[in-house]
């Protein structure tokens, strides 16, 4: 068992009893998903608010800064109470599968987008760098969820890498509340790099995956 099963184990573990209250609720699992999305709407704007401000009222949008990514974290716990619930429930379907990826592809540009206009309205040189290196965070993104459903598309199980939706969630989250926290920057500049650099290397490594299979 990785250590990402293990965690997972272990979150289901804590999720479970909230998970059989919402099925006694008649809580649907595409509704769950749906309120993931909103909450990393909500981020994106906390992220925008806090661009415009970041000039003027430093201390106010380092606030807003640190709130966004509590509300990435929060969210992220509804990406796994979706998939949970359909399971548990019995409710699990094709087109619920479709709407998670979907949904789950629109938190993450909607979020990055938010943090990459944080940096580009900035007048130092050096956080333009990084909206741009947030802007190959986004592709990479992408196109790590993009093999692997292409992949699958042609019968080929492609889970390897290092930075998958998980891990980008959780550095973006925990590189924006530490900036929020310590008023600096560079904590949220290095979540960008970092994920900018593993997400594009995991597409990569699962090109070359799929090639090695397919021959």
């Amino acid at each position: 068992m990785n250590y990402r099963d293990y965690l997972q184990k272990v979150i289901y573990q804590v999720i479970n009893p909230l998970i059989r209250l919402m099925i006694r609720m008649g809580v649907t699992p595409n509704s769950i998903t749906a309120t993931g999305l909103v909450g990393n709407v909500v981020a994106t704007w906390f992220f925008i608010e806090a661009a415009l401000q970041l000039n003027a009222e430093p201390s106010s949008a380092y606030a807003l800064i640190g709130w966004g990514g509590g509300v990435i974290l929060f969210a992220g716990l509804f990406d796994m109470m979706d998939g949970r619930l359909a399971r548990m429930s019995g409710k699990s379907s094709l087109f619920g599968a479709l709407w998670d990826s979907t949904l789950d592809r629109y938190s993450e540009l909607f979020t990055l987008f938010g943090i990459a206009v944080i940096f580009l309205r900035s007048s130092d040189e050096t956080w333009f760098v990084i909206g741009v290196a947030t802007f190959f965070a986004m592709v990479g993104s992408m196109m790590v969820s993009y093999v692997r459903a292409r992949a699958e598309g042609l019968g080929i199980e492609c889970k390897v890498g290092l930075m998958q939706r998980p891990e980008r969630v959780v550095v973006t989250a925990v590189g924006a509340i530490v900036s929020g926290i310590t008023a600096n920057l560079w904590w949220l500049a290095g979540a960008m790099v970092l994920i900018a650099l593993l997400a594009n290397f995991t597409a990569c490594w699962r090109i070359l995956h799929c090639y090695r299979q397919l021959s």
